[in-house]
């Protein structure tokens, strides 16, 4: 069957699709330990303690962190299952579009009963709340996003078209997760008129969850897959197929270097309201100003990736983000160690500075992993795009468990904490500490990638479009 390429309108109708699930997916990391373990401070404007208070960043060392960690070994068990089941699916409307239909309505509808449990007081009814409705969550999440990562690959046809569409959803992304962070503004005033804590939050996520819900469904129902991809199902069980996967060897190469990225990463998404709080001394709602210059400034390089990457390749342009991203830790580690490096003067710098390399890393990552994938049913004559991309959310989650961990660990050094309180007591000394590993994690990530045989991989590319090209 003769399929066609995307036209730059599909593929944003495309990119609409993570702008919907980054929400929901960020809806959950930014709000589920803020609700759910209230500080003093929230307590005082009207919060409930629905579960044991504690030591807290995330939910770790609490009962929110045993959770987190259940629902993180069953993301482990769904995540190359459902991969297994999209890659091969024999639905003659397609391999991955049924299933993103299928998945949204729960996977938005179960994001607001995430932050609903029944009882108004700390309760064991409200941890088996949490625990089921998390782990049904990630399960419609899974459902969702696999397939979609998937056809990345199937509907990048060219190096252009796939650059394209890496843009177009790092786009949506970033603004997606900037969405989820509305409620910091909208809970308060809405607590004047319903006069309640709870539901002040609950009506945002609401919204917030209903919007998501209406980016997720417009690809399903304006995209025609079969219109654009004509693959053969894959006939491999998802744990043979996962071997298979990380059998590649530059795939595997590229998961290292991508685990300890997301470390970095999430160290410093992670650190930031510490960073500006303590390190910088300055109010936490310099966290967001900060967040939103990175992400606006970093927006305005996306139109020229593609172009570089036309030119440098790219593998040595994710190594210069490594490198760039490096740098901006290391103003965080030397802020009121260099005088005048204090205030709003660092955080500006590290906005400066992060936003080029953060458009690399938010873009090019992508088209690699479709790239190996390519190759790799080029070389064994099955298309396992699903199992590819899900092996790197995997890799994702294993590098922000291992930052979580990194970071309570080593903020709280030089502090004592009140364990019946959720207020976490940072030092300026863990601070510094935790810049530095994300500067050697950093580090890490570049030379590991530097082993990368990028050019093995699109030469066996190439050669078997120039053959398609000459058939036709």
């Amino acid at each position: 069957m003769k399929t066609r390429r995307l036209t730059k309108k599909e593929m944003w109708i495309f990119a609409i699709g993570q702008l919907g699930w980054s929400i929901l997916g960020g809806l959950i990391n930014a709000w589920l330990v803020t609700f759910y373990l209230p500080t003093s401070g929230d307590i005082e404007a009207g919060a409930i303690k629905y579960v044991p208070p504690g030591l807290t960043v995330f939910g770790i060392l609490t009962v929110l962190g045993l959770i987190a960690f259940i629902c993180r070994i069953f993301d482990a068990v769904t995540d190359p299952w459902i991969a297994s089941l999209s890659d091969r699916s024999t639905n003659p409307k397609g391999r991955r579009i049924p299933f993103m239909k299928r998945a949204a309505i729960p996977f938005a509808v179960i994001a607001v009963l995430v932050f609903c449990a029944p009882v108004k007081d700390i309760s064991i009814i409200n941890t088996i709340w949490i625990l089921v409705t998390l782990i049904l969550f990630y399960l419609f999440m899974t459902m969702y996003c696999t397939p979609y990562n998937a056809l990345i690959s199937e509907f990048g046809k060219t190096q252009e078209d796939r650059m394209y569409i890496s843009t177009a959803i790092s786009l949506t992304f970033f603004f997606g997760t900037m969405i989820a962070y509305l409620p910091f503004v909208l809970a308060a005033p809405l607590r004047s008129l319903v006069n309640n804590f709870a539901w002040s939050y609950r009506i945002c996520f609401i919204v917030l969850s209903a919007i998501a819900l209406v980016c997720m469904l417009i690809p399903t129902f304006k995209l025609n897959e079969k219109e654009f991809v004509d693959a053969v199902p894959s006939k491999t069980n998802a744990f043979k197929s996962l071997g298979k996967t990380f059998k590649n060897k530059e795939f595997l190469k590229f998961s290292a270097s991508d685990i300890a990225y997301f470390i970095a990463l999430t160290l410093f998404q992670t650190g930031l309201p510490f960073f500006v709080k303590v390190s910088m001394e300055l109010p936490e709602l310099y966290s967001m100003v900060f967040l939103g210059g990175m992400t606006v400034l970093s927006a305005c390089f996306y139109p020229v990736v593609s172009k570089l990457v036309s030119k440098f390749g790219k593998k040595k342009l994710v190594i210069t983000g490594f490198l760039g991203l490096a740098l901006a830790y290391v103003v965080t580690a030397l802020i009121g160690v260099v005088p005048g490096l204090k205030g709003i003067v660092p955080g500006i710098l590290i906005v400066v500075i992060a936003s080029f390399p953060m458009a690399l890393l938010g873009i090019i990552p992508q088209a690699i992993v479709a790239d190996v994938a390519e190759e790799d049913a080029i070389r064994t004559g099955e298309k396992r795009e699903g199992m590819f991309f899900a092996a790197r959310t995997f890799a994702m989650k294993m590098g922000q468990s291992v930052a979580m961990l990194v970071f309570t660990s080593l903020a709280i050094l030089g502090t004592k904490q009140d364990l019946t309180s959720n207020d976490l007591t940072a030092s300026e000394f863990g601070l510094r500490i935790i810049a530095i590993v994300a500067v050697a994690f950093c580090s890490l990530g570049a030379l590991i990638l530097a082993f990368y045989k990028e050019k093995k991989v699109m030469k066996t590319i190439e050669e078997a479009h120039a053959k398609e090209n000459l058939s036709e």
